[in-house]
């Protein structure tokens, strides 16, 4: 629990700072009124300040970090609900992510939504079908299907050439059930 409430404030503290930080006015001073985007003086800088504030595809990666430590302890847990709803969102805050980055969108296809994704999306499915017929079979083939999305995530930052990304406590955390 001390692990989520610490992931909660940490999150807090990056949406509070990007808020800060991407949204400041052009004069510089940091402060913001409350029409930021309409004190704009055209369409083309509202666009720009919209851009600046949604980010790249790093904060697409932070929610989905985040999400994955909840799938893991949901998986963990035998929550395969609560894993399968953060599941399905880590693919939409990936999609996300090269919606305003394209570049990174051939590698995060190719080896992690067309593949490892859809396993463990599978695998959850099948799992929680089990749960509501009071069966216990399945948790063995969803944390398998984990381990190999989670080679996969790992595969994809050192195609997208920021394998640093995989020296974290994330993946140490969840190198095992």
């Amino acid at each position: 629990m001390q692990k989520r409430k610490t992931s909660m404030k940490a999150g807090m503290w990056m949406v509070g700072a990007l808020l800060l930080t991407g949204c400041a006015d052009e004069r510089g001073d940091g402060v913001l009124g409350d029409g930021w985007l309409l004190e704009q003086d055209s369409h083309a800088a509202r666009f720009e300040q919209l851009e600046s504030y949604l980010g790249g595809f790093s904060s697409a990666m932070w929610e989905t970090g985040h999400r994955y430590d909840i799938v893991y302890a949901a998986i963990a847990d035998g929550n395969y609900a609560l894993a399968d709803y953060h599941w399905q969102k880590i693919r939409s805050a990936i999609r996300n992510g090269y919606t305003k980055r394209p570049a990174r969108q051939a590698n995060a296809d190719a080896l992690f939504l067309d593949g490892a994704w859809g396993e463990l999306a599978s695998a959850l499915e099948t799992a929680k079908e089990s749960a509501k017929e009071n069966e216990n079979g399945n948790g063995a083939e969803v944390r398998d299907a984990f381990m190999v999305a989670r080679s996969a995530c790992m595969a994809c930052h050192v195609a997208e050439d920021v394998p640093f990304m995989n020296d974290q406590k994330m993946f140490r955390d969840t190198d095992s059930f």
